[in-house]
């Protein structure tokens, strides 16, 4: 396949020039799966056979890669999020509700509903997601899931520790003990990641340092809900522990974003779930001031962010968290890639991934610019047409 005639093509290959890579009247030459040839479009190889795309003159950019989700689950909460628009405070338990409907749900109610919301986030240019499990919080239905959400993804994250499971109220510890063994030995080889909520109403200190180096010796990569509701010390732990990624962030500490920097740990935020919540905007500036890196993530869940969508994201992240339109596209891209520590996606150069999409407008600051609009015409994923 050649796509070609590409007014503007964000790259984000570090080795050309800018934070985004840029090449404009570019083209990109896929062969299978894989991108075979980055260039301008008077120097495309002779001999390209296959479809062609022609963009037009339109921009195009990598696929988003969103980082944080959490898309098997039954049921809505409509209720929840009506209440909370009427003054009602966020808190951690509302969980349990989504819980109860997804442990009543089949496999195959289960499965429609992920499917339908994958598709969802691929018409808006999502081509690789990572999935959690955590609306089960016992053996069997925390098993389900991830073998659920490994039919979507090849980035699985065990979710155990999401809340403290209904059947174990007032006993946290035992819970505990549940999720970093038997649950854990259970999960362990459905998942690549594993996670905790480390907040008041979830899980202390103690307890998430607990689970996570458990799960580590189990050979999963790390990642930890940190600091959402309140200052914590969930994004120092995931400095300590050389976790991947810390996710939300909505409340730094003093030294928080310097810690994260100083230890190679992505700082996912996301957005959306601060607007659902009314919550505070997260110190996008803090971190990338102190050298963290950003990636950005929908959090698409039923309780606090439900939706697929990365433009909205990049559109707040922009007007509302100070970021630059350059920032948060890197940062949906390249910048979610290295929060799942990949190389493979979030970016249009040779021997990637062929993920990549083609805008109905001229420039990628038009995400930012023209925030809701249904800009994304055409999205190519693992190297075919899949939206356009």
């Amino acid at each position: 396949m050649l796509v070609e005639h590409i007014g503007e093509l964000v790259t984000n290959d570090p080795a050309r020039d800018g934070a985004l890579g840029i090449l404009h009247d570019a083209a990109v030459v896929i062969d299978g799966d894989r991108i075979a040839w980055v260039g301008e479009q008077g120097a495309v190889p002779e001999g390209v056979e296959g479809p062609r795309v022609d963009a037009a003159g339109a921009a195009a950019l990598p696929g988003f890669v969103d980082s944080h989700t959490h898309m098997v689950f039954a049921g809505d909460r409509t209720a929840e999020f009506d209440a909370r628009m009427r003054g009602e405070r966020y808190a951690a338990g509302g969980i349990q509700t989504t819980v109860a409907a997804t442990r009543a749900a089949t496999d195959d109610e289960l499965r429609a509903n992920a499917r339908r919301l994958r598709e969802e986030a691929l018409r808006t240019g999502t081509t690789h997601v990572e999935v959690k499990s955590g609306y089960g919080l016992d053996i069997e239905d925390e098993a389900r899931l991830l073998t659920l959400a490994g039919e979507l993804t090849d980035d699985v994250t065990f979710l155990g520790a999401h809340v403290v499971a209904p059947e174990y109220v007032g006993k946290p510890d035992d819970y505990v003990d549940l999720v970093k063994g038997q649950m854990l030995d259970a999960c362990a080889p459905l998942a690549r990641w594993a996670d905790v909520f480390c907040e008041d109403g979830a899980f202390d200190e103690d307890q998430s340092r607990a689970i996570l180096t458990a799960a580590r010796a189990k050979g999963l990569g790390l990642r930890i809900h940190a600091n959402q509701l309140e200052p914590g010390p969930g994004a120092r732990l995931a400095a300590e522990l050389g976790a991947a990624s810390a996710d939300h962030l909505t409340h730094l500490g003093p030294g928080d974003a310097q810690a994260l920097a100083d230890a190679g740990v992505v700082a996912t935020l996301v957005p959306v779930a601060d607007l659902s919540t009314r919550s505070p905007w997260p110190d996008a500036r803090a971190l990338l001031d102190a050298g963290a890196t950003v990636a950005l993530a929908t959090d698409c869940n039923p309780g606090t962010s439900f939706t697929t969508n990365m433009p909205v994201v990049i559109a707040l992240a922009v007007t509302a968290m100070r970021m630059t339109p350059a920032e948060a596209v890197w940062s949906a891209t390249a910048g979610s890639a290295r929060a799942l520590q990949r190389a493979d996606v979030g970016t249009v150069q040779q021997g990637a991934r062929a993920d990549l999409m083609i805008l109905d407008a001229p420039s990628h600051v038009h995400l930012a610019y023209r925030p809701g609009v249904p800009l994304v015409r055409t999205v190519i994923s693992v190297g075919a047409v899949v939206h356009g």
